[in-house]
């Protein structure tokens, strides 16, 4: 009996651990989900200019209202760069661009050279 009421105290303190950390996990950055987001402008990246696509820019103006506090601007400028080295035939010059043509405003350039702990 005691080691049934053990079972179910440790059964619903772990249910409450993982409710009250559940939010947490949801608000941080993720590479996964960073190249979610960018996956759309690939292509773009890749060419030689033009119009950005309207789902490249959407997913760039999702990743930055995610990206509300210096860690997470931290994460995803770190997996941006990740992730371009990942990608053969990226320009560059683009990419830099990228953010401004979607009408946002990043405290960095996405570059192979920025510096990411620098970022705030």
């Amino acid at each position: 009996m005691a080691s049934s009421m053990i079972f179910k105290f440790t059964c619903v303190l772990v249910a409450c651990m993982l409710v009250v950390s559940a939010p947490y996990a949801e608000a941080a950055i993720s590479c996964g989900l960073v190249a979610g987001k960018v996956g759309p402008c690939i292509q773009y990246l890749r060419g030689r200019g033009g119009p950005v696509p309207g789902n490249c820019c959407a997913g760039i103006k999702s990743l930055n209202s995610l990206a509300r506090t210096t860690p997470d601007r931290q994460t995803a400028c770190g997996c941006l760069k990740t992730t371009a080295s990942k990608i053969s035939g990226l320009n560059y010059k683009l990419a830099e661009s990228l953010p401004a043509n979607c009408g946002v405003s990043i405290p960095y350039k996405i570059s192979p050279s920025t510096d990411c702990a620098s970022v705030r």
